[in-house]
């Protein structure tokens, strides 16, 4: 993904960058037609504040094609089941939908702008990657762990991406903004270790087990009853891989689990058996891309067209600020 520079590979959940824009920028900024832009001049302003920071060689903007795949709905049908818009006809319970693009709720001034935010990425030559029936979380997963040449930072505000950490072959790092841009904090195993509970030696892992027993509400994911996130950790650290702690709790005579916990383990088997599926990121999904190069974008790609963006959709400083960033340039 790199051209050999100097620097991370950054990808950015995008969803997850623009939904924080828009809740965090004011709702008073709009387009002369009185349009809203708060996402896309928040979103712009993030990226350029990023670069800053980071200095990555490379920036993709990675998308959802599916927020939520049926391939994790066929595993588990409450899986984000509670995000349904009705109104759009889709019936969560229903396998073989997966919710379409246009399943979950959003607000409609958030919509409209993310067209918008597409299509200044594109003017600045920032890329797009997506993967047909997938969640950003899958492509930005199939990037990090099957692509990367180079050290990875991934921008998100999304805890389950902490399964991606790693040292080797190459760093994936996730630079975790749910308290802000300015505020980000910086997770690789040590990190996700220390915070988690779980061996450093297989942090990414081991989060990633430690949340499929300790659940997610905001995702439909159950959990284990009675199992809460220090439990789930003290579990998971007793084990070197997930086969083996359900190896256990089929044994009644593994001692590393005791009989309350493994009583609660047994009853969550049928949940235990499609975790997995639900979980894990992908990292074999079939990328699709949008834009020429892969390296960080020192000179917009159609300088006209984001020229022309900025104007028609009042937002001259971000995106001054943004090609600024790229550009290595005092904003």
């Amino acid at each position: 993904m790199s051209d050999g520079a100097e620097g991370p590979v950054m990808l950015l959940d995008s969803a997850s960058l623009w939904f924080r824009a828009f809740y965090g920028v004011p709702a008073s900024l709009t387009a002369d037609d009185g349009t809203p832009v708060n996402a896309i001049r928040g979103f712009c302003d993030m990226v350029a504040r990023l670069v800053r920071a980071r200095q990555p060689s490379a920036v993709v903007a990675c998308l959802d094609r599916d927020w939520r795949p049926a391939f994790r709905v066929r595993a588990l049908p409450s899986y984000k089941a509670h995000r349904v818009d009705t109104s759009s006809g889709i019936d969560p319970s229903d396998p073989t939908v997966g919710g379409g693009p246009d399943a979950e709720a959003a607000p409609a001034e958030l919509g409209v702008q993310v067209p918008v935010i597409l299509d200044v990425l594109a003017a600045a030559g920032i890329p797009t990657a997506g993967a047909e029936g997938f969640e950003a979380d899958d492509v930005i997963g199939t990037l990090a762990s099957g692509e990367a040449t180079a050290a990875v930072e991934v921008v998100s505000g999304d805890r389950d991406l902490l399964q991606l950490v790693r040292d080797e072959p190459t760093p994936v790092r996730i630079v975790y903004i749910a308290r802000g841009v300015s505020k980000y904090e910086v997770y690789g195993p040590e990190e996700v270790a220390a915070k988690y509970g779980v061996p450093v030696g297989r942090a990414g892992d081991g989060y990633a087990e430690m949340a499929m027993l300790r659940g997610d509400p905001s995702d439909g994911l159950p959990g284990v009853p009675g199992v809460g996130e220090k439990t789930a950790s003290q579990v998971v650290s007793k084990f070197d891989s997930w086969a083996e702690l359900i190896t256990a709790v089929v044994d009644g005579g593994d001692s590393r689990l005791s009989a309350a916990v493994r009583t609660k383990l047994v009853k969550a088997a049928p949940y235990l058996t499609v975790a997995p599926d639900v979980v894990l990121v992908a990292k074999d999904a079939p990328i699709d891309w949008t834009g020429s190069t892969r390296s960080l974008p020192h000179e917009p790609a159609d300088p006209d067209a984001l020229a022309a963006l900025a104007e028609r959709w009042n937002l001259t400083g971000s995106v001054d600020r943004l090609t600024a960033a790229l550009a290595g340039r005092d904003a």
